[in-house]
């Protein structure tokens, strides 16, 4: 605890568009190599850039959801740099004045509520992809795919607010929910869509300078952004403790090793030459513009949160899974106006389906079954026209792999409870016979066994005995035995 981790992030966030931030090729994914490319992305000659509107409308979209200060007027700027895979030698972002500045985003940690705040939003393009691995001459060549060169990204500039590992973490799930909530970007970090950049630098507690911080670079899953940090911080601690100087400094995350290793030096803004993107007039907006924006911007993650826990009496744990993407919080509500009883609703969700989505691997839009019928399963067991048991282990998994509604799969399957006195008087005598210990207990004035008993009378049934006038007759039969 002798010191002090300071931790800014920054987010590039790539945008849901149909085209490109300056020309209109495809932004699709895993294309062929080289082939959603013009003279406009690859920077030939001649070639003039036109700025994408829909790009602008989900920037502004963040910017609103974020609190941030949309500015009337921005511009773009060249910066310009030597990469491969950068083919113009430039790229078009913002830098002198940004699109949107001084956000800010709410995180908890360990019940702690904490506001981080975002520096600024700029709009930018995104590089091509240098691939290095996957050929048969890799050991000497590296490939170029000019296909992402120009797809539209949103550079979120967190402020050096992020005191852990875990509210870095939690910071970058915060965002990505919010991103998906707006529906302006995807959240994929395993494709590139979402990608993290962490600035991080040690002090000693109590002091009030910043130490010399470097760059990790390019973390696509959360598991190595914590593990980056938490190994970058012990490594500049351990540096100062011998008396050693950090170095600013881009670094990797080789997750092979479990560490970060340096790349280049760390770049000053003058290195990149900035100067205004002749080619593209500044950006003006209305204001007219942005409020119509901002009646587009859907009831957003903490307010929904808030609401479930007022509206359907949730436990604040229940409503933060419900909301933790807009898709499944749609399905929570279909399935509670369903049933009419949202706590229920929030277990079947929280258990069964929950449960099944991470066994397949899947998202709650391609889960098969439909809310309503999900919700019609759950009025069923309260109704007592079938047991929980049944519901859970024959009904539920038949309409996963059928897509039928549960009352047409208890028709066909015979799967109603016995109800008939009868038939129930028969499977209590024969449970009564086959258990004569722990019916003498019973009789011996220990009436916890008759959970056993009764237990005993479902297996008998298969679980198809309804289990409220099962244990009524049993205590009757026990009753009757003791008298």
């Amino acid at each position: 605890m002798k010191y002090e981790t300071i931790i800014g992030l920054e987010i590039h966030a790539q945008l849901q568009t149909r085209t490109k931030l300056f020309c209109r090729c495809s932004t699709e994914f895993a294309r062929r190599p080289n082939t959603l490319t013009c003279p406009v992305c690859l920077g030939l000659p001649g070639s003039l850039p036109t700025l994408n509107g829909a790009a602008v409308k989900m920037a502004i979209k963040l910017a609103l959801a974020l609190k941030a200060r949309v500015n009337l007027k921005s511009r773009f700027s060249r910066k310009n740099y030597f990469y491969p895979d950068l083919p113009k030698g430039y790229q078009i972002t913002q830098y002198h004045l940004a699109i949107a500045e001084d956000g800010q985003l709410e995180i908890e940690v360990n019940g702690q509520r904490k506001i981080v705040g975002i520096e600024r939003i700029n709009l930018e393009e995104d590089a091509g992809k240098s691939i290095h691995d996957g050929q048969p001459d890799s050991d000497r060549r590296t490939y170029l795919d000019f296909n992402r060169c120009g797809v539209p990204l949103l550079e979120i500039v967190g402020r050096p607010d992020l005191r852990s590992p875990e509210e870095a973490v939690e910071f970058v799930q915060n965002l990505r929910t919010l991103l998906q909530y707006l529906e302006i970007c995807d959240g994929n970090m395993e494709e590139g869509n979402l990608r993290c950049d962490a600035n991080l630098s040690v002090r000693p507690v109590g002091s009030t300078i910043l130490g010399t911080k470097t760059e990790v670079k390019n973390l696509n899953s959360f598991r190595f952004l914590a593990r980056a940090l938490e190994y970058e911080a012990n490594r500049q601690i351990e540096l100062i403790e011998r008396g050693e100087k950090v170095i600013q400094e881009t670094r990797g995350w080789d997750a092979a090793e479990n560490r970060t290793v340096p790349q280049r030096s760390k770049e000053e803004a003058h290195d990149y030459r900035y100067f205004p993107e002749p080619d593209l007039p500044p950006l003006v907006l209305s204001e007219e513009f942005i409020a119509e924006i901002s009646r587009e911007i859907p009831e957003l993650p903490q307010v929904k949160q808030e609401r479930f826990v007022s509206q359907y009496q949730l436990p604040v744990y229940d409503a933060h899974i419900l909301t933790g993407s807009r898709a499944l919080a749609d399905y929570f509500e279909a399935v509670a106006r369903a049933c009419g009883n949202p706590k229920q609703a929030s277990n079947w969700i929280m258990r069964e389906v929950l449960q099944y989505l991470k066994e397949h691997n899947l998202s709650i839009e391609k889960f098969p079954v439909r809310p309503d019928y999900l919700g019609s399963l759950i009025k069923l067991t309260e109704n007592q026209v079938i047991t929980l048991t049944i519901a859970k282990e024959k009904v539920f998994p038949e309409m996963i792999a059928s897509g039928k509604t549960p009352e047409v799969i208890i028709e066909e399957q015979g799967l109603k409870p016995i109800t008939d006195d009868g038939t129930l008087w028969q499977m209590i005598e024969e449970v009564i016979q086959k258990n004569p210990g722990p019916v003498n207990q019973y009789l011996e004035g220990k009436t916890q066994v008759l959970g056993f008993l009764l237990g005993q009378v479902m297996k008998v049934s298969k679980g198809k005995a309804n289990p409220q006038k099962a244990q009524q007759l049993l205590k009757t039969a026990l009753d009757s035995l003791k008298k």
